[in-house]
């Protein structure tokens, strides 16, 4: 059965997003987004919520993304091979092959998911992670660090949320970038 990885880009002072809604600050250059489709080589699910499902369906929908470069074309085939499960009680269909929709994120769905897995799974989006991580159905959390602060927008972690975790992987990129990888610490 898979891990479920909760895999985040973040700014230094914890958001997703800045207050407008914008990630640009975020953009990994190509030694990052090669090294980011090396660590997918083992997933093979991705879990979404309905916003992250839209952002990402680029990747299938737009031939030119896989167009912006060389490890881009990488990720787009990386992604189009993984299974998508999207959990959203408001979108009607969705529109990407491999991917089914959810209504409600629930233990047992992600069990499901976990079962029908062949490798691990990465929960996006902090709204569908933080209600994961408060289910307790995450395993590792893996943060992409940006080099930026952003001042407020949308957190990494839900309010209120206490964690115990255990660092099993750092790594520096030239651009200032760092992935730091945790295991949750269950009691």
């Amino acid at each position: 059965m898979g891990t479920v990885i909760y895999s985040v880009a973040s700014s230094l002072d914890g958001y997703t997003s800045d207050a407008q809604g914008g990630f640009s600050w975020a953009v990994p250059d190509e030694p990052v987004v090669a090294a980011l489709t090396a660590d997918l080589a083992s997933v093979s699910t991705y879990l979404y919520g309905r916003r992250m499902y839209e952002t990402m369906a680029v990747w299938e929908t737009d031939p030119s993304a896989a167009s912006w470069s060389p490890e881009s074309a990488r990720f787009a085939e990386t992604w189009k091979r993984a299974e998508k499960i999207v959990f959203s009680s408001s979108l009607g269909q969705t529109w990407t092959e491999r991917t089914r929709l959810e209504r409600e994120l629930t233990a047992e769905a992600v069990a499901r998911a976990k079962s029908e897995a062949s490798g691990d799974l990465t929960i996006e989006g902090p709204t569908l992670a933080g209600s994961a991580l408060r289910l307790g159905l995450v395993d590792v959390v893996e943060l992409l660090l940006c080099p930026v602060t952003v001042g407020g927008g949308t957190a990494v972690f839900p309010d209120g949320l206490s964690l115990a975790l255990r660092l099993v992987r750092e790594r520096r990129f030239d651009n200032g970038m760092v992935q730091i990888t945790y295991e949750l610490d269950r009691p």
